[in-house]
């Protein structure tokens, strides 16, 4: 079985995963084997990756557009590869295959985990670049980080549905259902105005 792994930092409204489902496509994975999540490639307990090499089984195939989409650490890279030998699996990385159906030789094995040496590189070298430009910011007296908000920025739906929480007609999921707000927010929202 051919299955396919796509994965992005973030939601699908800040980037797209579908030009990494359309070549797994053509590489043989289908709708029904590819697994796709929005998290960071640092994250050690990604969902939809753990569901993937669970159900994986001898002889299977796992597919990424890239090393950097299955992982941003050698140490994660380093346990994927040792449970794609235990299981005798292939693992193709864009156009480099590591085929552990047979023995994985040590040349393959190196450049493997440089590939993973260079994605964390490459995760460090922007993290190290958004620092900066922080830090850049403060010195010329900029505020970094969200605004912070007062009662005066909260929308006027929250006001003209606020009477029906306060008074027990809706509770708060519905309360943010009407003011089409998210559930955490309108947390902070009451936080707010009944302190």
């Amino acid at each position: 079985m051919i299955y396919g792994y796509a994965r992005c930092s973030t939601n699908e409204t800040k980037q797209d995963v579908n030009r990494q489902i359309r070549e797994l496509k053509e590489k043989g994975a289908t709708d029904k084997t590819i697994y796709k999540e929005y998290e960071s490639g640092t994250k050690e307990d990604r969902a939809e990756l753990s569901k993937l090499l669970e159900i994986v089984k001898e002889g299977d195939t796992i597919l990424a557009t890239e090393a950097s989409r299955i992982t941003r650490s050698t140490g994660q890279l380093y346990n994927l590869i040792k449970l794609i030998k235990d299981k005798h699996l292939r693992l193709e990385l864009g156009t480099f295959i590591v085929d552990c159906t047979k023995e994985l030789d040590p040349m393959t094995k190196g450049m493997l985990m440089m590939m993973g040496v260079f994605s964390e590189l490459e995760r460090d070298m922007i993290s190290q670049r958004v620092k900066s430009g922080m830090d850049n910011a403060k010195a010329k007296g900029k505020k970094i980080g969200r605004p912070s908000n007062t009662a005066d920025d909260i929308p006027a739906i929250f006001y003209k549905h606020y009477p029906k929480f306060k008074g027990g007609e809706i509770n708060k999921k519905e309360f943010s259902r009407l003011c089409n707000i998210s559930y955490p927010t309108i947390y902070k929202y009451l936080g707010m105005v009944e302190n």
